[in-house]
C-alpha cells in the first residue's frame, strides 16, 4: 500500500507592517505520513504528552470538518516547528488536515478553497497563506471569502531568534491598543502598501526599511520581546535591515544573505540572549503532497 506525505512550512505572520496580512514561509515543517486504515484514528508522533495521539488530535479533527466522512487512518507526524513561539505551529496542523481530507476524500480542493476553510476553522490569514503558497503572501478576508496572492522575495535567507519561554496569546493580545487615531492608521496602511509594492517590483532594498516601519503592533509588544530591539539594533550595526517579530511573538526574524545573517549570528552570541538562533532558508513552494504508490 502506497504512503502519503503532506509537508506544511512553518510561518513568520505579521510581516513589517502586514498585521493578520502578510507572512512568509520558512524551512521548517510539520511532516504527516498518512498509512493504513485503522478502526480508529491513530496518530504517532514524540512531540509531547499534550498533543492527542487520537480523533482529538487537531489535524484530524480538522480533516473531519472539512469531510466527515473520512475512514479512520494511522497518521505518522515529525515537527521541527517550536510550538507557541509566533511560527504558525497550529497552523500548520490545520493547513496539514485540510490536506488529509482532500487526499483521503478526494475532494479535489483548490488552493483558493483550501486557504477559505482554513481561515473558516481558525487559522490565521498571514499564516496561513504563505503555508499553502510560499515564499511571502498578501491576503485578506471579506465576508468569510479569503483572497492571498503569492509575493516574491529574493535569494535571502532568515535568522531566527527563537526565546525559551512562550509568550501567552492572551497577554500578547492584551498589550494591542483598542484604536489608533486616524492619521497613523493611514500612515500605517500606507507603509503596508509600499511594502507590497516593493516586493512586486523586486525592490528589496526600499522592502526591507518598510518592514521595520509597522506602527500597529511591534511597539505595543516589543516591551514582552526586549529582544526585538536588541537584535534590530546589531543588524543596523553591521548594516542590515529588515528585522520584525514574527506573528504576536516572541520569535524575531531577520531577512539578509547568508553571509549578514551569519554575522549577525555571531554578533548576537555575544549578547547571552535567552534563546536559540537559527538560520533558515525560506520555504518556495508551500505546504506539498507527495504520494508514494
Amino acid at each position: 500500500m502506497g504512503k502519503t506525505i503532506i509537508r506544511v512550512p512553518a510561518t513568520a505572520a505579521n510581516l513589517g507592517p502586514g498585521i493578520d496580512s502578510i507572512g512568509a514561509a520558512l524551512h521548517l515543517y510539520l511532516t504527516v505520513i498518512i498509512e493504513e486504515k485503522t478502526e480508529k484514528w491513530r496518530v504517532n508522533h514524540a512531540l509531547g504528552t499534550e498533543i492527542p495521539r487520537d480523533e482529538n488530535n487537531l489535524m484530524v479533527k480538522t480533516a473531519l470538518q472539512v469531510n466527515p466522512k473520512l475512514t479512520p487512518h494511522q497518521l505518522t507526524v515529525m515537527s521541527d516547528i517550536p510550538v507557541s513561539r509566533g511560527l504558525g505551529s497550529s497552523t500548520s496542523a490545520i493547513i496539514a488536515g485540510i490536506k488529509i481530507a482532500n487526499e483521503l476524500g478526494e475532494m479535489d480542493l483548490t488552493i483558493p478553497e483550501q486557504l477559505n476553510w482554513a481561515v473558516k476553522l481558525g487559522g490565521e490569514l498571514d499564516n496561513v497563506a504563505p503555508a499553502l503558497l510560499g515564499q511571502a503572501a498578501v491576503a485578506t478576508v471579506n465576508e468569510d471569502e479569503a483572497t492571498a496572492i503569492k509575493l516574491p522575495l529574493p535569494e535571502l535567507r532568515v535568522l531566527v531568534f527563537i526565546p525559551g519561554q512562550k509568550l501567552l496569546a492572551r497577554k500578547s493580545r492584551e498589550a494591542l491598543p483598542k484604536d489608533l487615531p486616524f492619521a497613523t492608521a493611514v500612515h500605517a496602511s500606507g507603509v503596508a502598501n509600499v511594502l507590497v509594492a516593493a516586493l512586486l517590483t523586486k525592490d528589496w532594498e526600499l522592502a526591507a526599511k518598510m518592514i521595520e516601519r509597522d506602527e500597529f503592533h511591534e511597539q505595543a509588544r516589543s516591551q514582552l520581546v526586549p529582544e526585538l530591539k536588541q537584535i534590530r539594533d546589531a543588524a543596523h550595526e553591521l548594516g542590515i535591515t529588515g528585522t520584525y517579530l514574527s506573528g504576536a511573538g516572541p520569535t524575531v526574524v531577520t531577512f539578509g544573505t547568508s553571509a549578514q545573517v551569519t554575522l549577525l549570528r555571531t554578533k548576537l552570541a555575544k549578547l547571552d540572549l535567552a534563546g536559540s538562533l537559527r538560520i533558515l532558508d525560506l520555504d518556495p513552494d508551500g505546504a506539498t503532497v507527495l504520494t508514494d504508490a
